[in-house]
């Protein structure tokens, strides 16, 4: 499924975000950068140790921003660690908000042109994720409709159902 936002090209699949070939993926991260489960996990496990000890120089990492390491092996050429909500820590919408928003101006700093997305937050920490799909579709709209170098930004989702509803979410939002 694909729409246009302005110049930018937005891709919703299903697929392994680890295996994208994108100029970067996206890590849905804690504060501490600590990658053990999940899709950070599988980001280390795939692209290498050197992806932790990138994160661990950096280090604390506030909900609602991101950071950006190297990829190790992964196709990918960075790796940027979006810090979402926890579901249940207050002012969540605005949190994922901010952590998508921050990771698309990290990705033009970087004069990233390509950036692939998973369901952040949808995973251990709780958030539903017709509510994430409805934030980071407005959030990427609202960022893609002022002058950004990103020409292609996917959700690359790794369950049929969150394809599903971002897809449905996409239609209500995007061709809008």
């Amino acid at each position: 499924m694909n729409y246009s936002i302005h110049k930018t090209k937005v891709v919703l699949k299903r697929g392994d975000i680890t295996e994208e070939d994108t100029e970067a993926i996206v890590n849905a991260a804690n504060s501490h950068l600590q990658h053990g489960g999940g899709v950070a996990g599988a980001i280390v496990r795939k692209g290498g140790r050197i992806i932790q000890e990138e994160s661990d120089r950096i280090g604390l990492t506030p909900t609602g921003t991101a950071a950006i390491t190297g990829s190790g092996a992964l196709k990918s050429r960075y790796v940027i660690h979006a810090v979402g909500p926890m579901m249940g820590e207050g002012d969540e919408d605005k949190k994922l908000e901010s952590a998508t928003l921050f990771s698309m101006r990290i990705a033009d700093i970087h004069n990233i042109r390509s950036i692939s997305f998973p369901a952040i937050s949808t995973g251990i920490f709780g958030y539903p994720i017709e509510r994430c799909a409805d934030v980071m579709l407005h959030a990427i709209q609202n960022y893609c409709v002022q002058d950004t170098g990103i020409q292609e930004i996917r959700f690359c989702l790794f369950d049929p159902n969150a394809l599903e509803v971002f897809s449905k979410a996409a239609d209500a939002i995007l061709k809008s």
